[in-house]
């Protein structure tokens, strides 16, 4: 029961890495993007590996940002 528990805990404290690959690719004005990784979208700017307070973990940067690019606070805000 012990080992159960222990395994549990465990599990319970191992982050979870929801990520998605981006191909590189070329924007329409002419722009290369290199091949990433991005946190997946869930519309909560928390959630972002560049909000302050988190780190990419495949880069180990910091995030810096504050609020979301809108201004609307959320992602997922009509006005986009």
């Amino acid at each position: 029961m012990k080992k159960a528990l222990l395994l549990l805990a465990v599990l319970a404290s191992t982050p979870v890495l929801a990520d998605t690959y981006v191909q590189g690719h070329t924007r329409a004005d002419g722009t290369y993007v290199q091949p990433h990784y991005r946190s997946d979208s869930d519309g909560n700017f928390n959630n972002n590996w560049s909000t302050k307070g988190n780190t990419n973990p495949h880069t180990g940067e910091q995030g810096t940002r504050t609020q979301p690019n809108n201004g609307y606070g959320s992602y997922n805000s009509p006005y986009n």
